[in-house]
């Protein structure tokens, strides 16, 4: 709708910079063809472009459901320092966190594999990873390798890693393999015997080597760690008593990212938490507000470069680092 000026006179320079708005940004035209149009270089289009969005003659409207996420991928990635943020729309229902972060992750699974300079990717376990081979386009990779990089559990499911690796694996039609060996030892002594043995040590050496790995995580309230992999000697209350807010890939955390000083630590047989730290990708997936201590604890550490998520717990993880 047409506006009344004010003064009887011209602001050239104004007029120019909302000619420019309008050629490049309605019409479509590049800043090559719009310093053309009027005559000025192409530098001056750019300055022009630019002294319009801080004037705020151009403004950028963004109509989506998906706009609050890329709003909120930018403020994750900038706060916590990340390569990437995957945040997806927060549903209805509560119950539906996981299957959308789930989703969030096939779809992003699928960006990472496609890469021809990947050549090993490693994949944990759970139910987050469980929904993303069940929502990831195939990718054709029979060059990759999918590696399991934690340790086992004695009950079979479809959120257990060997699961998860042939259903990735089948989907990329890549080739892939497993880490033989329990989440747990019976005892700090045992889990060093384990990590002796050449077939473990091998297998551990060469998920080091990968250059990306997905991960999920849980509190310790209902997660699939408590109620299929804590050994029958861990109390899971003496967790929490020592300040445990969750795990990752078997290690118990406090809020600021630190082991708890428990032996359940001690009898992981896997990767260290400075091994997934060198991991130039390291894909962390999980979503729900129960588990912003646990990837608050997680981003403190330095252990994730990309976080999938939702934009509850995105929001909330903000909030709880003070944002």
């Amino acid at each position: 709708m047409s506006r009344y000026i004010k003064i009887d006179q011209i602001d050239t320079e104004e007029q120019l910079l909302v000619r420019l708005a309008w050629a490049c940004e309605v019409e479509g035209l590049t800043q090559s063809e719009a310093a053309d149009r009027f005559g000025i270089s192409r530098l001056r289009v750019n300055k022009g472009l630019q002294e319009a969005r801080r004037r705020g003659i151009l403004r950028v409207n963004v109509e989506s459901i998906y706009a609050a996420s890329a709003e909120l991928e930018w403020k994750i990635e900038h706060r916590f320092r990340l390569m990437r943020a995957v945040i997806v729309p927060a549903p209805e229902h509560p119950a539906s966190v996981t299957p959308l972060v789930g989703a969030g992750l096939g779809a992003h699974l699928a960006q990472v594999l496609a890469d021809p300079n990947l050549t090993t990717f490693g994949m944990s376990w759970g139910n987050t990873l469980n929904h993303a081979t069940r929502h990831m386009p195939p990718v054709n990779r029979p060059d990759l390798e999918i590696l399991s990089i934690m340790g086992g559990v004695v009950r079979g499911s479809d959120v257990n890693g060997f699961e998860i690796t042939t259903r990735l694996s089948d989907l990329c039609n890549s080739r892939h393999s497993f880490f033989t060996a329990p989440l747990y030892a019976g005892s700090a002594a045992s889990r060093d015997m384990f990590l002796e043995q050449d077939v473990i040590a091998e297998q551990l050496e060469k998920i080091r080597a990968c250059k990306a790995i997905a991960l999920a995580t849980g509190d310790l309230d209902s997660s699939l760690l408590v109620r299929d992999a804590l050994p029958r000697d861990i109390d899971r209350d003496a967790l929490v008593r020592l300040g445990g807010v969750g795990d990752i890939t078997g290690y118990v955390l406090n809020a600021d990212g630190a082991p708890i000083d428990h032996e359940i630590n001690d009898r992981v047989i896997g990767l260290t938490l400075d091994d997934i730290a060198r991991i130039p990708n390291v894909i962390l997936a999980a979503g729900g507000v129960h588990k912003v201590p646990i990837l608050l604890a997680a981003l403190r550490r330095r252990l994730v470069d990309t976080l999938v998520t939702d934009e509850t717990t995105a929001l909330r993880l903000l909030e709880a680092a003070g944002d």
